[in-house]
């Protein structure tokens, strides 16, 4: 059976894996693994050594905690698998790849379509 704890750290090393836009097999690569593990590791199907997770953090560009952040404050052993991240909306790839799209965008571009976007949120 899954432990919600790894469920959650797999799906960070997941959308942070999306964020850099690094493949299975890149980071695998990075990590001295096979792909398949980053696939069991990613699921929650395999739970990731304290080693293993260094490595990972090393090689996507954050601190171990990353993995851990919105977990809560570690005073309840029950783990709120809903809280995953706000909205859960680093979930989606699609709103993974339009983030990094978004920030290739020259800054004053960027603020104007941020601007826009706004507006147009306003309009619905």
């Amino acid at each position: 059976m899954k432990h919600p704890v790894d469920v959650y750290v797999g799906k960070r090393v997941r959308q942070r894996r999306w964020m850099v836009g690094m493949t299975q097999q890149q980071l695998a690569e990075k990590v001295g693994i096979k792909f398949q593990q980053i696939q069991k590791y990613e699921t929650g199907m395999n739970r990731v050594s304290a080693s293993r997770l260094w490595d990972i953090a090393a090689s996507l560009g954050v601190s171990v905690s990353f993995f851990f952040d919105g977990l809560g404050d570690g005073a309840t052993t029950e783990v709120q698998t809903t809280t995953a991240v706000p909205g859960d909306i680093l979930a989606d790839k699609e709103a993974l790849e339009l983030i990094r799209s978004y920030y290739s965008i020259p800054e004053n571009q960027r603020r104007r379509l941020f601007e826009l976007a706004r507006v147009l949120s306003d309009a619905s």
